[in-house]
């Protein structure tokens, strides 16, 4: 929440227990930086695309969604509504 910048080739994956709009939603505030966010579904399709704004209070997918991807704005013209997508592993740094 409070890192000022992001490389492109990182993100956050965050996992729900279940595909839902409330649950996927996120909120903007106090971040420092603009976010791709990607919302895919349990079946690993992506069901929206939005370049979230800092300081906006909330996003919620037009679709339920399980998996919320947040990367670099740069990379959301890389995913589709419609594209499936793959999860092969998780990486901690």
């Amino acid at each position: 929440m409070f890192t000022r910048d992001l490389a492109p080739e990182r993100g956050l994956l965050l996992v729900q227990g279940r595909d839902s709009r409330l649950d996927a939603s996120i909120h903007m505030l106090f971040m420092a930086m603009d976010l791709a966010v990607i919302w895919i579904n349990a079946q690993n399709e992506v069901v929206d695309t939005r370049l979230a704004r800092r300081w906006r209070l909330a996003y919620v997918p037009q679709q339920p969604a399980r998996f919320v991807l947040e990367t670099h704005p740069d990379r959301l013209a890389d995913f589709n509504i419609g594209d499936k997508v793959s999860i092969h592993e998780a990486w901690l740094d």
